[in-house]
């Protein structure tokens, strides 16, 4: 007795998915927890006993007594009781089938009439993943909101530009976090649509046929389809599949978590800019006062929320093969390989997408900016990218292109061999003003190089991106807005 009294004083040592133990919202664990789950199987059993008894049945009788104990016990549910059950008879719903009846004994000649496993399994999973993404959509949302803040407040602020991830032209702080927000716009919509595409499995019987329900109905077609109907109806679903096997189509689960896929590669862009831009100093995401970014190295300031989310993001891209393998091996109408590879990667891909959005969202609401440094990294590389305005002012000026083109392409290179083999700085506007050639523009040289000359329509550009694309997007999200991001690192 000692023994087991020790080691369960140990089971919270023993291994958990991080997932839930330690970076989930309890909204979405709840979401995919045991509880959510079969006090789901048994509404919707109590859904199909309502239905049953409103169309009416010739050789059984329905009560409301009968109804009305199923409903009452939806949450009473004796899990060591199921365990037990399922040991003894091997059948994860038949154990459930008997714990629902133990604790409504009026009710059980009725619990599951008709019905095949799939029923409470599949349209459980269908409700589950449209509640999931019912949290997911929020969080989104807010993430964008937050970035569109940040967007429009640094709309003007010059920045460098990089294609290769090599300094190309200018662009702003706001324009590039406009990137950003729309891939997760696109993400909006398709979450959105996701969501919308789920139709309930409905009442369809063994094999998809609705056989047991038209022998219940005595072979009344109109009765078995009014019956779908109407349980479709009761969990909360517009639609319901019309083709199915044993199963809804696990083509679904591979929509569903290819969408959550591309969510993450959508968040993994984004942080790998911050950590990026990070390593340049130009921002950094939110650091405590008294966070530690290293062990060893006491001045580092690590973009961990950032890896966190990169991190995390990969796994959620990488689960999206799990559905989309499972589709592919399912014999004619249903082989059960589906089953244990489906209780890992739906949950796990909810529950990491959730995670990835809350850690976002607090980034956004506290990246913090460095306008001198970006500014000095502007001021290294402009006069190379002025180039091109600076032979314009010239020929303006009466000078001939080409020989314009050849004298700043020599001070150039003189002013880059300086950067690169001596560390010093871009020196070409130095040495242009000192050149007798460019006396023409030496005068009008400092205002060339303005760097809000050099961003084109960035600002413009994030004004109405917000105005026409961002915000008509999350308008039906506007009272989860208020919610911050608190993450316990």
């Amino acid at each position: 007795m000692a023994g087991s009294l020790a080691a369960k004083s140990l089971e919270h040592l023993n291994y958990r998915s991080p997932l839930v133990s330690r970076y989930a919202s309890p909204e979405m664990a709840k979401n995919f927890g045991e509880m959510k789950k079969f006090s789901t199987w048994r509404l919707l059993w109590t859904y199909l006993a309502e239905a049953e008894m409103q169309l009416g049945l010739d050789n059984v009788t329905i009560t409301e007594e009968q109804i009305d104990q199923m409903r009452a016990n939806a949450e009473n549910i004796d899990f060591e009781h199921a365990a037990l059950e399922e040991k003894r008879v091997r059948h994860d719903v038949m154990a459930h089938v008997h714990t629902f009846a133990a604790c409504c004994p009026k009710a059980a000649p009725i619990i599951h009439l008709g019905a095949t496993s799939a029923y409470v399994g599949d349209n459980t999973d269908l409700i589950v993943m449209r509640d999931g993404f019912d949290i997911l959509l929020p969080k989104l949302a807010r993430c964008i909101q937050r970035l569109t803040t940040f967007a429009d407040k640094y709309r003007e602020l010059p920045c460098l530009a990089y294609t290769h991830l090599q300094p190309a032209q200018l662009t702003t702080v706001g324009k590039r976090a406009c990137m950003w927000i729309q891939d997760l716009l696109m993400d909006v919509q398709n979450l959105e649509t996701a969501r919308n595409n789920l139709r309930f499995r409905g009442v369809k019987g063994t094999t998809g046929t609705q056989a047991s329900f038209m022998a219940l109905f005595k072979r009344n077609p109109e009765k078995v389809e009014e019956l779908d109907r109407l349980v479709t109806e009761k969990a909360g679903f517009k639609k319901n599949i019309l083709i199915c096997g044993q199963t809804y189509s696990r083509k679904v689960d591979a929509d569903c978590l290819s969408t959550l896929a591309s969510l993450g590669a959508s968040v993994h862009k984004i942080c790998t800019d911050i950590r990026l831009l990070a390593s340049f100093k130009e921002l950094e995401e939110p650091f405590e006062k008294e966070q530690i970014g290293s062990s060893a190295m006491p001045y580092k300031r690590n973009p961990m929320r950032s890896e966190r989310c990169c991190a995390l993001a990969r796994h959620l891209m990488c689960l999206v093969q799990d559905p989309l393998m499972t589709a592919s091996v399912q014999w004619m109408e249903r082989t059960l390989d589906d089953s244990a590879n489906r209780r890992v990667c739906l949950p796990e891909a909810f529950l990491t997408a959730d995670i990835v959005l809350s850690t976002l969202q607090n980034i956004s609401e506290g990246i913090v900016v460095y306008p001198k440094v970006i500014e000095k990294r502007v001021r290294q590389e402009l006069p190379f990218m002025a180039t091109e305005d600076i032979i314009i002012a010239m020929v303006n000026a009466g000078s001939n292109r080409q020989e314009c083109h050849e004298q700043i392409r020599v001070l150039s290179q003189e002013a880059g061999m300086v950067v690169k083999q001596e560390g010093g700085e871009n020196d070409l506007v130095q040495r242009l003003k000192k050149s007798a050639y460019f006396e023409p523009v030496r005068g009008c040289l400092d205002k060339l190089l303005e760097p809000s000359n050099f961003i084109g329509r960035a600002p413009e550009q994030v004004t109405k991106f917000i105005k026409e694309e961002v915000a008509p997007s999350i308008k039906i999200y506007t009272e989860k807005m208020d919610i911050t991001s608190e993450l316990d690192l």
